[in-house]
């Protein structure tokens, strides 16, 4: 018989259940948790075409999939600095003179276009001269303009030859207007010349940080810091371009505590002694001593980028202090030569350039540049802003003794031969008359090169 409690269970009233409908939320679907929960899921279902769908597949099951291969170290670097300097889909101009020694330096050469012979552009190449910014890549061969501002500046490397006396140039100007260019000409006519030629592509690389550095012992007040690596690869760049220069003269001083080289060992033997980085830097100082010796070719020394050599750089000391970037050998050797502490007696040039792509504002070589302008044109020499903290007089010693050099933009006639030279590469479709030349001399900023590039050859820049 069952208990009274089993019999209290069966007439207990049930609890109603509510009506309410819950709606299905999917899987994925947004929600929140707030008062707004019903009013931000889906709609109810009501039959079967309302539920989700099977995402239709798009590949096959059955097939291989090959992954993706990663580029190698250092190939997304190499690309992006790739130089092209041949485009064989470019048309060849009939009748280009090609370059000479003394092409540059005569008046007829203005506002001419001239090709750079092959061997030159081989060197040219081994010394990092042509840019990646630069529009080689759209010419059958390697060419450039003489203009005004070229013939005087190669005027100046002929006399210094002559005259035995170092030429010490910065170029400045506005962006894009060609100083990089100008170095690539001095480069070509020293070459031609049988100068021995030394390039620093990026005054950046010297100073950012990136590039290894050791201190050198006995050096104090303050620690000088060499770089090996760079200088090793500086020293074998001058040794491939330099070759047939270097083979021509021997040593003059002993440097057998550095190298085992044979008594008639050349400079060109000393170049190429050094096997290891680490001997690099003082390879680099005797192949520098030697050349500032009497009987001598004449050297020329150019550097890209002279608002970065001039500036604290990244690099620290070990008590961990900021270290200028005078204070860097390699660069010091240059400050040395440009500023004049430093002599050529066998004749030369030192040349700087400014950057205004990759540049930041420098006081202090604004400064002197703008007084260096002003004294070479006789007018007021600007004064100091006595309320600016960030002079440094280690920048004034270094630029104090050196001729500035404005470039600009190029005038009608240079622009007329420069778009007729791309009109007969096929690169130029417009009828070249004296309105199209204007025209785009105008829009290029009163004969920018690089505005007038952008102008006219932009679009056909792959």
């Amino acid at each position: 018989m069952a208990s009274a409690n089993a019999l209290r269970s069966l007439v207990r009233p049930s609890i109603p259940v509510s009506r309410r409908i819950y709606p299905i939320v999917l899987a994925g679907a947004s929600f929140s948790t707030g008062s707004t929960l019903s009013a931000a899921a889906p709609p109810p279902i009501k039959n079967r075409r309302d539920l989700p769908k099977k995402t239709k597949k798009t590949y096959k099951k059955n097939a291989n999939i090959v992954a993706v291969k990663k580029p190698n170290p250092g190939e997304r670097r190499a690309f992006r600095k790739r130089i092209q300097l041949s485009n064989n889909s470019a048309l060849p101009v009939q009748g280009l003179d090609e370059l000479s020694a003394e092409t540059m330096v005569e008046d007829a050469s203005k506002g001419k276009i001239f090709a750079i012979p092959d061997q030159v552009v081989d060197q040219l190449r081994t010394l990092e001269a042509f840019k990646t910014t630069q529009t080689w890549n759209l010419f059958r061969r390697p060419h450039f303009l003489v203009r005004q501002e070229t013939v005087e500046l190669m005027s100046r490397l002929r006399d210094s030859k002559t005259n035995k006396e170092a030429l010490k140039c910065v170029l400045t100007g506005s962006r894009l207007s060609g100083k990089s260019m100008a170095i690539l000409q001095a480069m070509s006519h020293a070459l031609l010349d049988g100068w021995v030629v030394i390039h620093i592509p990026e005054g950046q690389d010297l100073t950012n940080g990136n590039t290894e550095y050791s201190p050198i012992a006995d050096t104090t007040d303050p620690m000088q810091f060499a770089q090996p690596v760079y200088c090793f690869k500086l020293l074998q760049n001058i040794y491939k371009a330099n070759k047939p220069v270097l083979e021509q003269f021997q040593l003059q001083k002993d440097w057998s505590k550095l190298t085992n080289l044979k008594r008639g060992a050349t400079l060109a033997d000393l170049a190429l002694s050094a096997k290891e980085s680490e001997y690099a830097w003082p390879t680099i100082h005797a192949l520098w001593t030697e050349l500032t010796l009497p009987g001598r070719p004449p050297v020329l020394f150019t550097l890209d980028g002279l608002a970065h050599i001039n500036k604290i750089s990244d690099y620290r000391d070990p008590s961990f202090n900021e270290v200028h970037a005078h204070d860097l050998v390699l660069v010091r050797m240059f400050v040395d030569a440009l500023s004049g502490k430093t002599e050529l007696p066998n004749g030369g040039a030192i040349i700087a350039a400014t950057s205004e792509n990759n540049s930041q504002h420098h006081p202090s070589q604004e400064l002197v540049l703008s007084q260096l302008e002003a004294g070479q044109a006789s007018k007021e020499i600007p004064k100091p802003n006595p309320y600016e903290r960030k002079y440094d007089e280690r920048v004034y010693d270094a630029l104090k003794n050196s001729f500035v050099m404005r470039l600009e933009g190029v005038s009608k006639e240079e622009a007329r031969a420069l778009m007729e030279y791309w009109g007969a590469s096929g690169l130029v479709r417009d009828v070249l008359n004296a309105r199209t030349v204007s025209q785009k001399w105008a829009l290029g900023g009163h004969g920018n090169v690089g505005e007038m590039e952008r102008v006219a050859l932009m679009t056909m820049r792959m």
